[in-house]
């Protein structure tokens, strides 16, 4: 790794860090390694609005939204004064608060499957609640997945059968060290959009299936008829259908995925952008399947602290005011529009396309260690100029003309030096860092 004297403290604090927290961090995706190792930054000090500024002074575009949990913009200025006026009241207390009521109703009105809800605090949290939910209610075992759903036991199990069966929803190699071996089974994958596939696991087991739990799009539609054929397939065979939101929630539709496709699975999983960075997640569900829920023991003291609650219940109604995923839907088709034809004036082979709220770039070479090189030169070169991200763009409403501008005029220059690189055979020498590590190359796209 070559370090940019720009970034220097960034990466003084990661070699602390690494001599103190395993991994250096407590999320893969903040590792430096997702990035353009040595040039994107590491340690941000502050953040307003659509940007965040490093611990060396330097602004950025975050195009990734805090990891997809900001929807409305960093400091929100509605979200944060609800939330400041709640802790003048108290955040936790020896008994229930009102507002777990209201959250819960505003989430019944808004998610078309939400007849019941419990809370946690995270994604993966949340998903594992799910899944005991599941099996709780069928009295069986076997979970079937598709898709990036955590790291507890339940899923990491998959590797104990076959060390490559998470390899095309987490990431090559994962080591399900400390998982108990007797899960070995109890976890099985299934690809995205192919049916059959799922059908014939489920013929297979019949009988022994609590749940399939998938990410229902991530930044592609899926097949047209394909999430009917799930539900279908679920209802047949008596097993609890989860649709794994926390990445996909409240960007496409507030009600979600769900609400867009027409889709209503038994049980959904939110979290993320559910409260604009505020830990906050929530399992909601049909009745028949939630209520059960009422003799398990699943309970935790911070599920219903009030701060989470009530950056939830600001957030969602703040979404609807503002009409935020319409708004989204107009951003990214914007920036797909104005990256290809940054694309085309430099004739650079490379596409932005996907979904408009979650536009991602595809360079156009069947050369995998291409592909990574390009990609690894586009977030170094982006980082340069003030934009960080991925080739992909996580949205919220605080981004706005003035940070597509210059992510425009920034990627035309970006592409104009990677095509003078293919041209004249210089890509390794424009490189400054090592290739980005893809961890998290998932299935569903």
């Amino acid at each position: 790794m070559n370090e940019d004297g720009r970034v220097r403290r960034s990466y003084d604090l990661y070699r602390r860090a690494l001599e103190l927290i395993p991994g250096g961090t407590q999320l893969i995706s903040r590792r430096p390694t997702r990035y353009a190792n040595g040039v994107s930054p590491v340690f941000a000090s502050r953040a307003r609005g659509a940007r965040f500024w490093d611990v060396d002074g330097n602004e950025y575009i975050d195009w990734v939204s805090g990891i997809g949990a900001i929807i409305l913009g960093y400091c929100d200025p509605v979200v944060d004064e609800a939330v400041r006026r709640q802790m003048a009241s108290g955040t936790m207390y020896p008994i229930n608060h009102e507002l777990e009521i209201e959250l819960a109703e505003e989430l019944v009105r808004t998610i078309p499957c939400a007849e019941m809800v419990r809370y946690a605090k995270c994604g993966g949290e949340a998903c594992a609640m799910a899944v005991r939910i599941a099996r709780g209610v069928t009295g069986r075992d076997l979970v079937l997945f598709c898709g990036y759903h955590g790291w507890h036991d339940w899923y990491l199990a998959a590797n104990l059968a076959a060390e490559a069966n998470l390899d095309p929803h987490l990431f090559p190699g994962i080591d399900p060290t400390g998982v108990p071996r007797a899960l070995a089974g109890t976890a099985l994958p299934f690809p995205s959009g192919d049916l059959a596939v799922l059908g014939q696991l489920l013929d297979d087991h019949k009988g022994q299936v609590a749940a399939v739990i998938m990410e229902p799009l991530r930044s592609e539609l899926p097949p047209a008829g394909y999430l009917d054929g799930v539900c279908k397939l679920c209802r047949q065979h008596g097993v609890v259908l989860i649709f794994d939101e926390v990445s996909s929630g409240f960007r496409i539709r507030v009600g979600g995925v769900q609400e867009y496709l027409g889709v209503m699975p038994d049980m959904a999983v939110f979290a993320k952008a559910i409260s604009n960075g505020y830990p906050m997640a929530a399992v909601v569900g049909r009745r028949e399947v939630m209520e059960p829920v009422g003799r398990m023991f699943i309970s935790s003291t911070y599920w219903s602290d009030t701060i989470g609650l009530r950056a939830a219940l600001t957030t969602i109604r703040e979404l609807k005011r503002r009409e935020v995923p319409a708004y989204l839907h107009r951003l990214g088709s914007d920036i797909q529009r104005r990256l290809n034809e940054a694309a085309e004036a430099t004739d650079l082979a490379v596409r932005c396309g996907g979904l408009s709220v979650h536009p991602s770039l595809q360079f156009q070479t069947p050369d995998a260690a291409l592909k990574s090189k390009l990609s690894t030169l586009y977030i170094q070169e982006m980082a340069k100029r003030g934009c960080h991200g991925y080739t992909s763009f996580y949205l919220n409403a605080a981004q706005g003309d003035a940070e597509v501008e210059q992510t425009v005029s920034a990627a035309r220059e970006v592409f104009a030096l990677m095509q003078e690189g293919l041209a004249r055979d210089t890509l390794d020498r424009l490189l400054e860092c090592d290739l980005q590590q893809d961890a998290f190359r998932r299935l569903v796209r």
